[in-house]
C-alpha cells in the first residue's frame, strides 16, 4: 500500500517540475531584446556622466563592466574616468585603467596599446598617468628569475 502511494506521488511531482521548468525557459527564451553595441555604449556614458553621481556608484558601473565577457570601448573608459575624475578619486581612476588592461586577456600586446592611444588625450586633460608612468606594469619586489642570472 505504502508503495503504491509512494509511486503514485513521485510521478506527480515530476510532471509537475517538468511543466515548471519548461514555463520558465519560456519566459527566459522571451525575456527583452538585444541592445546594440552602440546603444550599450551610450547608456555607460550617461550612467557615468550623469550629475550628483558618487564613488559607490562609479565602483558599482565599474564592477559591473568588468564582470561582463567584454572589453570596454574608449567611450566608456573615457566616461568612467571621467566619472572618477569629478569625484576626486585618482586611485579608482588607476584601478579602472588596470581593470581595462587585465580584461584585454592574451590580446593584450595589441588591443591595450589600441586602448591607451584612444583615451591618451583624456588621461592627460585629466591629469591621470598611466600603469606604466607608475611602474605598476612591474613587480616591485620581485626577485630575478634564476634563468636570468
Amino acid at each position: 500500500m505504502l508503495r503504491i502511494t509512494a509511486g503514485k506521488l513521485g510521478n506527480a511531482i515530476r510532471g509537475t517540475i517538468g511543466v515548471t521548468s519548461s514555463r520558465v525557459a519560456a519566459v527566459r527564451a522571451l525575456h527583452g531584446s538585444e541592445e546594440s553595441a552602440e546603444d550599450f555604449d551610450k547608456r555607460y556614458e550617461k550612467y557615468f556622466s550623469r550629475e550628483g553621481i558618487d564613488g559607490w556608484e562609479i565602483r558599482k558601473g565599474m564592477n559591473d563592466l568588468l564582470g561582463m565577457d567584454l572589453v570596454p570601448s574608449p567611450k566608456i573608459i573615457e566616461a568612467g574616468l571621467r566619472g572618477a575624475r569629478r569625484v576626486n578619486d585618482i586611485a579608482l581612476a588607476i584601478r579602472w585603467l588596470e581593470g581595462c588592461k587585465d580584461k584585454c586577456g592574451d590580446q593584450k600586446a595589441t588591443l591595450y596599446p589600441y586602448l591607451l592611444e584612444k583615451i591618451t588625450p583624456t588621461l592627460k586633460e585629466l591629469g591621470i598617468p598611466t600603469i606604466e608612468e607608475l611602474g605598476y606594469d612591474q613587480p616591485e619586489l620581485a626577485l630575478k628569475s634564476v634563468y636570468d642570472l
